[in-house]
């Protein structure tokens, strides 16, 4: 039986990928009052978000596996289902054990909803509308930036914490009887699925599947733990570091030479998929990374409130979400490689404007820039994510999916430790340098320094407590400004980043689409 509308197909699966984005945003939104009910510390209440990410990824490259053993649509309802019995769990928990233990359940249905829509959109949609395809999965992904901190404070401001995990079920319900009701596997795919299940079944990849629980695991650890643990001084970040690579490596070797593989890392080979997806990755990574600076940046430099900087990182979320739609519309009659050099030049103009912050930028001046950023993202997403699939067999839209999900998330995980990690390591070098400027013998320094004696001094502190008062202060404005050179040089990187990659454009050629085998159910052969 077919899907009698494409439309409502896709309503039916972007329920999922919605709720998973939009958890993760309230999630971190309602971190001070899950420490408070649980009764944790902030290094233990961390563990929170480690828990879930790390499930999340442990599913995402067995997706398609788990779907040609299962049925694609039948694998997806359960792990939406298994979505929502780990909401209302964690709803539950009064412990901080339970919370991460059902933290752990939700992930494990997480992982597998945001690649299995990519890949279901990929099977429905015709190959003259992939691009349609995409802006679609990619506005669903965007809601949770736009709508979780606001929804999380609402939330938390009128109800229970639990409620930030109950909201999810209503919302659920809907998207099980939606996906029950309008989605079906397609014939070619639902017949190639049950001649690989046979052959899954006969040789089930269980060193593959070990090896990459392991490896994927020990990474994300070590990406989302290490940066607490000073790294490589702590012994356990070291010994996972290294099991992460040598599972890693043996794990590539399996599944490369495997009769019947849990993970088909082939699909890496072919040029136009890897181009795609690394552009995707490092894009999503750096949008990350600067999406984790802003905050930081705003309140702790500039003196935002928390609601403050939800409130101005919103317009970004929203400008990407219709940038995309448009993106998506016009993708068939625009050039998808000047698109995509189009968003990079974008970002790297944003990134550009944001290294020449400073301590009196005004909202208006952050503002512009991540605008700039909003439309540069959304012209990227789209092209790279339709390109990166549109050589890939429809059989094979599930593997590749998946692989797209995953490699996003281990380059948005690097990508966020790595610059966690510079602002300690910048932040030293930055002190210095700044102190190398400031002399108490300068007449400028002097000068400020008598200034801040004076406004003490005026508020009625005596002579001697009112020079000691003014030291201090003046060392937390050495202090803020050399923070300040810290987050310009990470801006500033982030756009380097995203430039580094244009020479990928090349690998990125729109041929013709190999999904054009989509309405007659043929296999066709991959470029490489």
């Amino acid at each position: 039986m077919r899907p009698h509308n494409k439309w409502l197909v896709a309503l039916s699966v972007t329920f999922g990928t919605m709720m998973g984005t939009i958890d993760a945003a309230i999630v971190n939104v309602a971190m001070p009052h899950l420490r408070g009910a649980v009764g944790a510390t902030v290094q233990e209440i961390t563990w929170v978000s480690t828990s879930f990410v790390l499930a999340t990824v442990l599913v995402m490259p067995l997706t398609a596996f788990m779907g040609r053993l299962f049925g694609q649509k039948r694998f997806y309802l359960f792990c939406l289902s298994l979505f929502l019995v780990g909401s209302v769990l964690c709803g539950m928990a009064r412990s901080l054990t339970a919370l991460v233990i059902f933290r752990v359940v939700q992930g494990l249905g997480a992982g597998a909803l945001l690649p299995t829509e990519q890949a279901i959109l990929r099977q429905t949609f015709p190959p003259e509308e992939q691009g349609v395809a995409m802006s679609f999965f990619g506005m669903a992904v965007m809601v949770g930036p736009a709508l979780g901190p606001s929804l999380g404070g609402l939330i938390l401001d009128s109800w229970p914490w639990p409620w930030i995990f109950y909201v999810n079920v209503p919302v659920g319900l809907l998207g099980l009887f939606m996906v029950h009701r309008f989605v079906h596997d397609p014939e070619d795919i639902a017949a190639y699925n049950r001649k690989m299940a046979a052959s899954q079944r006969k040789n089930l990849d269980w060193a593959g599947i070990a090896l990459v629980a392991v490896g994927l695991g020990s990474l994300q650890y070590v990406l989302e733990e290490g940066e607490r643990f000073d790294w490589f001084a702590s012994p356990r970040i070291a010994v996972l570091a290294f099991v992460s690579v040598f599972s890693l490596a043996a794990f590539a070797i399996r599944e490369l030479t495997a009769p019947v593989p849990a993970v088909h890392l082939g699909l890496l080979r072919h040029r136009r998929f890897s181009a795609g997806a690394t552009v995707n990755a490092v894009t999503y990574a750096m949008l990350f990374s600067v999406t984790f600076l802003l905050p930081v940046f705003m309140q702790e430099l500039l003196g935002y409130s928390a609601t403050q900087t939800g409130i101005y990182l919103m317009p970004r979320a929203l400008v990407m979400f219709v940038t995309t739609a448009i993106v998506g519309r016009i993708y068939n009659r625009v050039s998808p490689r000047a698109l995509i050099a189009l968003g990079m030049g974008l970002f790297a103009v944003a990134a550009y404007q944001m290294g020449h912050y400073t301590l009196d930028t005004s909202h208006t001046g952050i503002l512009a820039a991540l605008i700039l950023q909003g439309i540069g993202f959304g012209c990227v997403y789209v092209p790279a994510s339709t390109l990166a699939l549109s050589n890939i067999p429809r059989e094979k839209l599930a593997d590749a999916a998946g692989l797209n999900a995953l490699l996003a998330q281990i380059f948005g995980s690097t990508g966020l430790a790595l610059f966690a990690m510079l602002i300690g390591r910048f932040g030293a070098s930055a002190r210095a340098a700044v102190n190398a400027h400031v002399l108490e013998g300068r007449i400028d320094v002097r000068a400020r320094l008598d200034h801040f004696s004076q406004l003490y001094e005026a508020h009625g502190r005596d002579a001697v407590s009112a020079h000691r008062a003014a030291g201090r202060a003046f060392s937390e404005l050495i202090s803020r400004q050399a923070m300040m050179l810290v987050f310009d040089k990470l801006f500033l990187l982030a756009g380097m980043c995203l430039v580094a990659l244009l020479p990928l454009l090349l690998l990125l050629r729109k041929g013709p689409p190999l999904a054009n085998v989509a309405s007659s159910g043929q296999t066709s052969v991959v470029e490489t």
